[in-house]
């Protein structure tokens, strides 16, 4: 947030964990099982709630939990998220397209959830699509598609794609 007010042209990408908190705060109790799955505990916990009060609640009341403590500030940062950015040659997003559907007729939640037919499709798309979303050992360089999620949150190895001019380079830690 803190980017975003100095850097007002910076665009930040939806992705599924992102969709999927946003469906609890707005009230879609079904999706607290599934978010808690996928990095929703800490999430929870990062916005002050004792371990002890998560341990004991259900998940409708980790979900009033969770709403409670969210700035509405916080809610409307993520709902103003983009779902692609194409610059250049280059489409990112969060998960991937469906192929051969033209760029601006794509479905947000592909573009946050896909992995098949995006992951195999071998011919080129519109742009080469710069992704995460599925973890790979190294990053993932095709003609059509760039792959950059090498699991942090597991493998402790974050990757980043660099762009300048027709030079590409890989930065990892």
């Amino acid at each position: 947030m803190a980017i975003k007010r100095q850097e007002p042209e910076t665009c930040i990408l939806m992705g599924n964990h992102e969709e999927v908190m946003l469906k609890v705060l707005d009230g879609d109790d079904k999706a607290v099982r599934f978010f808690c799955r996928v990095g929703g505990r800490e999430t929870i916990l990062s916005y002050g709630i004792d371990i002890d009060r998560y341990n004991a609640a259900d998940f409708h009341e980790l979900a009033d939990m969770l709403r409670a403590a969210v700035p509405d500030g916080h809610r409307l940062f993520m709902k103003a998220f983009e779902d692609i950015l194409v610059i250049g040659d280059y489409a990112f997003v969060h998960a991937g397209i469906r192929p051969l559907v033209p760029l601006d007729q794509q479905c947000g939640s592909d573009l946050r959830w896909i992995r098949e037919p995006f992951l195999d499709h071998s011919a080129a798309h519109a742009k080469i699509v710069v992704h995460g979303h599925t973890i790979t050992e190294e990053v993932e360089m095709r003609q059509n598609r760039i792959g950059i999620d090498t699991g942090a949150y597991a493998t402790g190895r974050l990757s980043a794609l660099a762009l300048e001019g027709s030079k590409r380079w890989i930065v990892s830690t």
